[in-house]
């Protein structure tokens, strides 16, 4: 009942919804020239063979799925992934990093035309779904069409399960489309399976697959002589109001030449940044404007995308933002990948396990508010052995998690032989 209510609302909220994409584009937020994939009318033909899409929601999701995108990839040479997501950022990173084969689209918005004319057009022989973002149109024209669908490095906090209980004709007709569902943890497989969703597994967090972040070794080097002997921290992919912490840790640490490096989990906000801070008495560099700090300069903004792996290459301490201002963290493998001691606030729900299992083997510091940060980023910074310990725990945690994504690729077996990739490399072998 509750689906055909939402499949009627959702109909008559197309113009609603046109001028909401209109809103969006004003301020950054969506493609203008990509609009009408939002629509469902797609910029590409689709490729001939056999075609897998994975739909992932931003810009963490679908970096975890690039080590599977190439090992799908490699069962078949004439195969090809498309990759769906819903932000610009997510849209820039997927078009630089994709390999040969893959390419991206915007998902679209989920009105029951759009969805059709999208599965329409693509035709994919098999469906992944990337962690706990539901689209009952979208998915129901999988399920119409009777395509292999499973749920891939799925999570489902405690305040998601409690809802969706509430309602448990609606959420197990909507997981059935998954025939299979592969959990990050135990925890969630069991509340999965408690959804209806038949066949469930705890097989690993894809994120520990990740290769470490990219970097230019020329814009590397050339920044590395640029900051010199200096101390240096991050704080990065902070949210409003963290920024806030800078000027009070920089002034507390006092360390002659410390650098702050703020990278804002969105760039466009990174004037707004250099301002509260230059309002606060810093001396800012902003990367887009003046390249590389000098030697006057106290903070750092980094308001270009993709440069990450830049950044944890530089600073030895990484405070992980959206920990502080209660968004559930961002992930705290990629600077680990990178040799950087991890520190992160109380909000860590987004990556709870994540963040339990490398406090537990002492490769994280959790500082329950902003007031410790500034003697913790000091002692890190001055004390090389203990930042030393902490950042090879981090890496040990995560080389050691790192074969998560042999695990879904053993467990898509079944699925991968429903959309016919069996016949094709048992055919390609002969």
């Amino acid at each position: 009942m509750l689906e055909l209510l939402y499949r009627g609302l959702t109909h008559l909220a197309g113009p609603a919804v046109g001028r909401l994409l209109d809103r969006r584009a004003a301020r950054g937020k969506e493609d203008p020239l990509r609009r009408h994939e939002r629509l469902g009318r797609p910029s590409l033909p689709r490729p001939a063979g056999r075609l897998i899409w994975l739909h992932a929601a931003s810009v963490g999701e679908s970096l975890a799925i690039l080590p599977l995108v190439e090992r799908l990839l490699a069962l078949s040479p004439t195969a090809h992934v498309l990759v769906t997501t819903g932000t610009v950022t997510s849209a820039t990173l997927m078009d630089k990093r994709l390999p040969a084969r893959a390419f991206h689209q915007y998902v679209p918005v989920d009105l029951p035309g759009a969805a059709k004319r999208f599965v329409d057009h693509w035709r994919p022989d098999m469906v992944l779904w990337v962690e706990s973002e539901f689209w009952p149109n979208l998915l129901g024209e999988v399920r119409r069409r009777g395509l292999p669908c499973g749920l891939i490095n799925a999570r489902i906090s405690e305040k998601s399960f409690r809802s969706w209980r509430r309602v448990p004709r609606t959420s197990r007709r909507l997981l059935s489309v998954f025939q299979l569902a592969l959990a990050q943890t135990a925890e969630g497989a069991e509340r999965l399976c408690a959804l209806g969703i038949r066949e469930v597994r705890a097989v690993g967090n894809l994120k520990y697959s990740a290769a470490p972040l990219p970097a230019d070794p020329e814009m590397l080097a050339s920044l590395r002589a640029a900051v010199g002997s200096r101390p240096v921290w991050a704080f990065a992919s902070t949210h409003p109001g963290e920024e806030a912490l800078v000027p009070t840790v920089h002034r507390r640490a006092a360390l002659p030449g410390l650098l702050s490096i703020i990278v804002p989990r969105h760039p466009a906000r990174g004037a707004e940044v250099a301002e509260l801070l230059r309002g606060q008495g810093m001396s800012v560099a902003v990367r887009s404007v003046d390249g590389a700090p000098r030697p006057e300069h106290e903070a750092y903004v980094v308001d270009t995308l993709g440069e990450l792996g830049l950044v944890y290459r530089l600073a030895p301490v990484a405070v992980i933002g959206g920990s502080f201002a209660g968004i559930g963290g961002h992930n705290p493998i990629e600077p680990a990948l990178l040799g950087a001691a991890v520190v992160h606030g109380p909000s860590m729900h987004n990556f709870a396990e994540v963040a339990a299992e490398l406090q537990a083997r002492g490769g994280a510091l959790n500082v329950p508010d902003g007031d410790a940060l500034p003697g913790l980023v000091r002692d890190l910074l001055t004390d090389g052995m203990a930042r030393a310990r902490l950042a090879d725990a981090a890496l040990a945690v995560a080389e050691e998690n790192r074969q998560a994504v042999d695990r879904v690729l053993a467990a898509l077996d079944p699925l991968l032989a429903r959309a016919g990739f069996a016949e094709e490399i048992w055919g390609s072998v002969e």
